[in-house]
């Protein structure tokens, strides 16, 4: 799995972008509302481990994610 965190601009907000290994969006949530996106997904367990590797990462990198 992959992560991408996008820097918003003006009114827009900052997002959060995780891809599989085929780089097919997965999920697409605000930075900070994270909840129903990987609740969807299935990553509840892990929400606060991918929001602290989220809270870490530079806008515009791509991290690959061993979950």
């Amino acid at each position: 799995m992959y992560i991408i965190k996008v820097k918003g601009v003006a009114k827009i907000p900052d997002y959060v972008q995780l891809r599989d290994d085929q780089f097919t969006l997965l999920a697409y949530f605000r930075v900070d509302r994270p909840e129903k996106s990987l609740d969807k997904v299935g990553l509840t367990d892990k929400a606060e481990y991918i929001m602290s590797v989220i809270k870490d990462l530079p806008f515009g990198k791509i991290l690959k994610l061993e979950l």
